[in-house]
């Protein structure tokens, strides 16, 4: 096996994975991923018992037992490029021998899944529902800097969403990665399902206006327009493409679960939505 260089697998003088600051046995193969760090201790506030507890920056993690399953919450932070460095880290924890810096032979699949809130395109979702990501829709550009992602990606709906978009040139272009089935299928039950598209900013790159002009002031109609095989675009959020995409690449499973806390068709943005939140956090713990 090849020797993975210190400057490429960087770990901190405890021998420990670098940003998230966490050894292999501090992971449970379970893994609950949220933004918010506060969110981190919310989400743990329903386990059993916690053994592990740590953070770096903004990323904190708590480990324990719910229901007598093992699992980890990690917080992210905002963003896919925070979410490369965390899937990156994950999988490195579990399928990288950290003192040899080689890769094991037998690989480890997680289960990674996503808790988060969302703004709604549709007018049909109302504020403080639950929406699972069918496919993250990436308009960062991420996953185009690793070979082979073309393998994971849906090509067909990439094609569709880039023509009838109108995509412009001089954005990278959208790439289209599936949530897991299975985990799909065992967690969202009767909730609904849509499309998301992960953006690379909160305000221009979802359409939002303050002081700067959009370069692309008609996309966000087009986008509640689309419709392709009986499949509408739902949601914006900032993680979930990434996560799908480098997720499948190296063999874990994902999925994201929100909280609609804003309608950006209607206007309307929840009053309060920690309770939803919490329901959502239970049903996952619960399902997962």
């Amino acid at each position: 096996m090849k020797r993975i260089p210190e400057s490429e697998l960087v770990l901190n003088s405890k021998g420990r994975i670098y940003h998230l600051n966490l050894a292999p046995e501090d992971l449970a193969k379970n893994v609950i991923l949220v933004g918010d760090p506060a969110r981190a201790d919310l989400v743990a506030s329903f386990f059993d018992s916690i053994e592990y507890s740590g953070q770096n920056r903004e990323i904190c993690t708590r480990t324990g037992v719910f229901q007598n399953k093992r699992v980890s919450v990690v917080s992210t932070g905002m963003g896919t490029d925070n979410i490369d460095i965390v899937i990156n880290e994950l999988d490195a924890l579990v399928n990288i021998d950290l003192k040899k810096r080689v890769v094991k032979k037998e690989k480890t699949s997680l289960n990674l899944v996503r808790i988060g809130t969302s703004g709604g395109l549709q007018p049909f979702l109302d504020v403080n529902t639950f929406l699972f990501s069918s496919h993250g829709i990436g308009l960062d550009g991420l996953l185009h800097y690793y070979a082979g992602s073309s393998e994971f990606r849906d090509s067909i709906l990439e094609q569709v969403i880039a023509s009838d978009l109108e995509w412009p040139q001089r954005w990278p272009s959208p790439y289209v990665v599936e949530a897991d089935a299975e985990l799909m299928e065992r967690i969202s039950e009767n909730f609904l399902r849509g499309l998301t598209l992960t953006a690379s900013g909160f305000y221009g790159p979802q359409g939002r206006v303050l002081r700067l002009p959009l370069h692309y002031p008609e996309f966000n109609k087009k986008v509640e327009d689309f419709s392709f095989r009986g499949q509408r675009i739902t949601n914006f959020e900032m993680e979930t493409s990434a996560l799908y995409g480098l997720g499948r690449m190296l063999g874990h499973k994902t999925l994201t679960a929100c909280v609609i806390i804003a309608n950006r068709t209607t206007k309307s943005f929840s009053k309060n939505y920690q309770p939803a939140m919490k329901k959502l956090i239970k049903h996952v713990l619960t399902k997962i």
